[in-house]
């Protein structure tokens, strides 16, 4: 039995003037993603879009050269398929922390992303776009929002809902940040009938766990158009940006 990749994405600009969110889903490299950027009008908008080229760049570069050199040092604990993930986001932020002069000095940008690597997923995110897991009818968040309101719920503080709480979109951990974020990594294994949702905060702003893993229950194409219409409908302002990849078994 072989493994295969379904997918589709969507961004929407929601009810903000321009689309600060960005994705990539480039299944020949095995690799998608989210970005949300911030900044400003012109920052998000140009934050996410490098944030994303600078990943697959590096991708694209690693499946065409096998001699390329790394920027950066590899950890040993990690795998090379992990390494390579974390190599990628930390160009991300040094793309995105380069820029950052004159009407861009404000800039930063989300990135939540999916390698793929034979039969498993590498699973890496800096900020509050998250991924997702519909598996076996159960979903579960494979992200942890570097936010300050994750945190201290996390710590076990009592804190009100995010959406009652004033600091609900405050992000702690973002790619241009003055020190280099790290990515947090996991890695899974790929299961036929999984599928996996890589998404901006103004998806799962307005959308519920429960209606978000109904939806997911659809073909990625009508999946991507569900969610995101549904979260706009709802109400939503923010930008909303989603990738939805299904993994597929095919016999020998």
């Amino acid at each position: 039995m072989t493994l295969y990749l379904e997918h589709a994405a969507l961004s929407h600009v929601g009810r903000r003037p321009n689309n600060e969110d960005n994705f990539c889903a480039e299944p020949k490299l095995g690799l998608f993603a989210v970005a949300d950027g911030m900044g400003g009008y012109e920052g998000g908008e140009v934050a996410s879009r490098l944030a994303v080229e600078a990943l697959v760049c590096f991708f694209r570069r690693e499946i065409e050269d096998g001699e390329s050199t790394w920027p950066f040092g590899v950890d040993r604990k990690l795998s090379l398929a992990e390494n390579r993930l974390k190599v990628a986001v930390r160009l991300a932020h040094a793309e995105v922390h380069a820029k950052k002069s004159g009407n861009l000095a404000m800039m930063g940008s989300t990135v939540a992303a999916m390698a793929i690597a034979g039969e498993d997923a590498v699973i890496g995110h800096v900020g509050d776009s998250r991924v997702y897991r519909l598996r076996a009818g159960t979903l579960e968040q494979l992200t942890r929002d570097h936010s300050l309101w994750a945190e201290l719920q996390a710590a076990g503080a009592q804190v009100p809902s995010k959406e009652e709480c004033g600091f609900g979109n405050v992000i702690t951990r973002a790619l241009g940040m003055e020190n280099a974020p790290l990515a947090d990594l996991r890695r899974e294994s790929l299961l036929a009938g999984d599928v996996f949702l890589l998404c901006t905060d103004g998806l799962t702003e307005k959308l519920g766990e429960t209606r978000i893993a109904e939806l997911l229950r659809l073909r990625p194409g009508e999946a991507v158009r569900a969610l995101v219409g549904e979260a706009y409908a709802a109400g939503g302002r923010d930008n909303i940006t989603c990738v939805v990849v299904a993994v597929r078994a095919k016999k020998d």
